[in-house]
């Protein structure tokens, strides 16, 4: 039976640190599947389609993984693709207490599914998505946050 995980996230843009996550969790998983929330409650910088087109573009030489959106919950989505692991990223403190909640609510509606905890990288710790879009709405540098393939598909969509 493979091991199928999910990393659910916004990705509004992807960072980094979340592919620093998504490399490292391939070497655990025989499938990891990201997930891409629409999420129109907060509002994303980034449209649902130029997300997952980033994503797969960063992840176009990961052969594990496979880039989907979606809409409903967590884990209705985990139990439709059989996935009994989903993936999420812990910084700081404050992430720990929110993603503890979610991990349990999630449990709660799927008695299948568990959560693992990933720490980024000390050289990712610090960056996060907001932060990124608060930089690129001051015009400021986020070359060395994202991916290169990420940055330039960016610039295309700024017309730079």
């Amino acid at each position: 039976m493979q091991k199928i995980a999910i990393y659910p996230g916004t990705f509004d843009p992807l960072t980094n640190g979340h592919l620093d996550i998504i490399k490292r969790s391939i070497e655990l998983f025989d499938k990891v599947i990201i997930a891409i929330a629409k999420s129109s409650s907060k509002h994303p910088m980034f449209a649902l389609k130029d997300r997952k087109a980033m994503l797969e573009l960063a992840t176009a030489n990961i052969s594990k993984v496979q880039c989907v959106c979606f809409d409903n919950l967590l884990a209705d989505f985990a139990r439709d693709n059989k996935a009994k692991l989903i993936i999420r990223g812990l910084r700081v403190v404050s992430d720990f207490e929110y993603e503890l909640q979610m991990g349990y609510a999630n449990a709660s509606l799927n008695d299948e599914l568990d959560t693992i905890y990933f720490m980024p990288t000390l050289r990712n710790a610090f960056i996060s998505s907001s932060i990124i879009r608060s930089i690129l709405q001051h015009n400021g540098k986020v070359s060395h946050l994202i991916p290169e393939v990420v940055h330039k598909y960016i610039q295309e969509l700024k017309g730079e």
